[in-house]
């Protein structure tokens, strides 16, 4: 009867998942998917507490207390600027922790080693023979990886490792280690020894941040993606080691979701996912030089052009996550449409340091659906817009990714923002954006810089609107 009933707590826990997951394609349902998939996560761990022969539940149930309310209140404080961060971090732990499943079970399996030669051979239990030990060995693998590379990727997001490291034949290194791990991994399976398992997880856990560390920051949103997709892989292998329905089902689907994902990502940025992986860099040669002189205007003049256009279209990034000026930007854009301005959102796939980082942002601010457009549906319409405001992007909107074929970003797919008749960008300084390359776009004609923090420019265009 308790197996029926944990069977049936997992069978439940998996349609929460799936319809959890399809409530979160669109931007309307997505926060009743997370809650339906929340639902389901409940419902399949305390189903784990009516396995038969469950040790050491008091650690488990304290566990789990510790951290949920540590999960909570670092949710609830994180700023929008660290959510990438956080998700990284946390995707790193997920990755971790199949790592750890994979581990016990190699170990356990090495302990019973005489019981196991003597031909007993159980999923979930002390043995790890045939396709359950190399599930095992490819889970822990691929978990490591992940944990140890989303480390990375937090240190290079939280702004404490702040450059690439490459060296000549890196590529040609990190493969030999990539080999000598599935060598390694193989040796584990037929005959495990403590050694072979020491080295197994040091060189998976090197892999990771040998992988990771020559990869750029603009980067950092496929390599989010990837990591995620390779947790639930993981999660999805130490399933069937300990023959747990809901981790492989969850795992599977978070995989396949990752997967997708990253290659959407690595399309809007012209980047497969071998280069990302072995941290390439598209494009060649020296980019050309930039001329001209960016051109700055006032706000009051900033102001005069948005409030007399006919169409304005806005394009958000990180800048305006770092100065929290969303709110402040929909009080402009309400004024704008108040003085019948048709005014859209531009959103690039990867603006932002992680997937859907601006629609989350523009969605906190109570910015409407319907007036957030994607690259493919805006960018034939810049040609008949009347004002681009940039805040705080720019390599997304960087022209040299279409016409300089030697530019580190040629072929990333941009928001064409430069068509439009008139661009007014948002910037602090006149540095280069994330990935460290100069945009032509502050220096064409048709462009003005408007420099400030973000905040303090969009409360004075609101002002000056006031006034006109």
């Amino acid at each position: 009867m308790i197996d029926f009933v944990m069977k049936l707590s997992y069978f439940a826990a998996s349609i929460l998942f799936i319809a959890g997951l399809r409530r979160m394609t669109s931007p309307k349902t997505a926060r009743s998917g997370i809650v339906w998939a929340g639902i389901g996560m409940v419902i399949a761990t305390g189903a784990t507490f009516l396995m038969p022969n469950l040790h050491n539940g008091l650690l488990i149930i304290t566990a789990l207390f510790l951290a949920a309310v540590w999960a909570w209140y670092q949710g609830k404080r994180v700023p929008m600027t660290d959510m990438p961060q956080m998700v990284a971090l946390y995707n790193g732990m997920g990755g971790g922790s199949a790592a750890a499943i994979g581990a016990y079970a190699l170990v356990n399996a090495l302990q019973h080693a005489d019981v196991c030669a003597a031909g007993v051979v159980s999923a979930g239990h002390d043995c790890l023979h045939g396709v359950i030990g190399w599930l095992a060995v490819i889970g822990a693998f691929i978990g490591t990886v992940s944990f140890s590379g989303s480390l990375i990727a937090f240190g290079k997001l939280q702004g404490w490792i702040d450059k690439r490291y490459t060296f000549p034949g890196q590529n040609v290194f990190n493969a030999l280690v990539a080999i000598a791990v599935i060598v390694v991994g193989y040796l584990v399976v037929q005959q495990p020894s403590p050694t072979l398992i020491l080295a197994f997880f040091v060189m998976a856990f090197v892999l990771g941040i040998l992988m990771t560390l020559p990869i750029g920051g603009a980067d950092m949103p496929v390599v989010i993606s990837l990591y995620n997709a390779f947790t639930g892989l993981a999660v999805a292998f130490e399933g069937f080691v300990l023959g747990n329905e809901a981790m492989i089902i969850a795992g599977t689907f978070v995989g396949a979701a990752g997967t997708l994902l990253t290659q959407l990502m690595a399309k809007a940025m012209n980047r497969s996912l071998f280069n990302v992986l072995f941290g390439a860099i598209a494009g060649g040669g020296e980019a050309a030089a930039v001329t001209g002189s960016m051109k700055p205007i006032d706000s009051m003049d900033a102001a005069v052009q948005l409030g007399f256009a006919d169409r304005v279209v806005i394009v958000p990034g990180y800048g305006l996550a770092v100065a929290q000026a969303q709110h402040k930007l929909w009080e402009l854009v309400k004024m704008l449409q108040d003085r019948g301005v048709d005014v859209k959102f531009a959103i690039h796939p990867v603006a932002g340091r992680m997937p859907g980082h601006m629609n989350v942002l523009l969605a906190e601010a109570g910015v409407p659906y319907d007036l957030i457009e994607d690259m493919e549906d805006i960018n034939p319409q810049f040609p008949n817009t009347d004002v681009t405001l940039v805040i705080g992007a720019n390599d997304v909107v960087n022209p040299a990714a279409r016409d300089d074929p030697n530019s580190p970003i040629y072929g990333m797919p941009i928001l064409e923002a430069d068509k439009s008749k008139n661009v007014i960008v948002v910037k602090r300084g006149r540095g280069t954006g994330f990935a460290g390359i100069e945009n032509p776009l502050f220096y064409k004609d048709n462009t003005r810089m408007l420099f400030g923090d973000a905040q303090e420019v969009v409360t004075q265009l609101i002002q000056e609107l006031k006034e006109l």
